[in-house]
């Protein structure tokens, strides 16, 4: 009698430990929200890991979404691709040969097909870890992280149903071709709902940037994710004016090409973040997306300027 007693104790403790785990997270997940509503700021920065954390785990796969979440990423980048029966599954490539142990296009197979295959790690090697679809990746990720849809405008409709179907609007942002307008978008799919969170991609070395830009002001929903090769100070002086608008800047240490030369490999490898990060900060940017997330929270942490 006493055993079962306390084998039911210790069930409820367990049952009353994972409802308080989950409120936690409901909670951190909310001032989230409401900190990336508020006025942006570079005082204010957010996190967003690109194909989440690839180097612990596959890209674009839920264990990396785990990882991401776990270690405190704000935001969760992910690319998305269709299989041969229409399913949207996350995948980056046009093929599978990189991040698969299978090679052709995603669009060869049916989604069964694709969920008999294994994801590859960031060494190539064959994990036990599956494609997941754009809905299970969203269950998995509601009220927990932000989400930004990349590589996915080619499927826009379908896209959008399927973040209205999970009343996920607050929480995903769809990316928008680069240097395209929002008529053109609007031209092609028609009305887009107001609660859509729109980004369209900005290339600063490009003449039309700001008339790109202004196509898209009259939306609320809108952060604008900005690229540059080479810098361009008047651009630099707009999108910093932007910010004080209102807007989210969205900047990339990924690779040199997306920033000047301002990447991670110089906050990381040559252990020059005020010269990577610090300096994408000045120039305005309030959600800074690297493929080194641990490393940037510190950094943000070591300077005040995570949330």
């Amino acid at each position: 009698m006493k055993n079962k007693l306390k084998l039911a104790l210790m069930s409820c403790s367990f049952f009353w430990s994972l409802i308080s785990l989950a409120l936690a997270q409901q909670k951190d997940f909310e001032k989230l929200l409401i900190a990336f509503e508020k006025t942006p700021s570079s005082e204010q920065i957010f996190v967003a890991a690109h194909r989440g954390d690839w180097r612990n785990a596959p890209e674009n796969s839920l264990l990396s979404l785990k990882y991401a979440i776990d270690m405190g990423v704000d935001i969760y980048e992910l690319d998305l691709k269709k299989s041969k029966d229409g399913v949207l599954v996350l995948m980056h490539d046009r093929t599978l040969d990189r991040t698969v142990n299978a090679n052709g296009k995603p669009s060869d197979y049916t989604l069964k097909e694709l969920k008999s295959f294994r994801l590859k790690n960031g060494l190539g090697r064959t994990t036990p870890h599956q494609i997941p679809t754009f809905e299970e990746f969203l269950i998995a990720a509601k009220g927990q992280i932000l989400i930004d849809v990349d590589k996915g405008y080619e499927y826009f409709p379908d896209v959008i149903n399927l973040i209205k179907k999970y009343e996920m609007e607050n929480q995903v942002m769809v990316n928008i071709d680069a240097d395209l307008p929002f008529f053109e978008v609007e031209k092609k799919f028609g009305q887009v709902p107001n609660e859509i969170k729109l980004m369209p991609v900005i290339n600063l070395n490009q003449e039309n940037y700001q008339q790109t830009i202004i196509s898209y002001k009259n939306r609320k929903n809108t952060i604008f994710q900005c690229v540059f090769k080479e810098e361009n100070k008047d651009a630099l002086t707009y999108i910093k004016d932007l910010q004080s608008q209102g807007y989210h800047i969205w900047l990339n240490s990924l690779w040199a090409s997306l920033n000047a030369g301002h990447d991670d490999d110089t906050a990381v490898d040559l252990q020059q973040p005020d010269q990577s990060w610090g300096w994408l900060i000045k120039q305005g940017a309030s959600v800074l997306q690297t493929d080194r997330p641990q490393e940037l929270l510190k950094y943000l942490k070591q300077q005040a300027l995570n949330h």
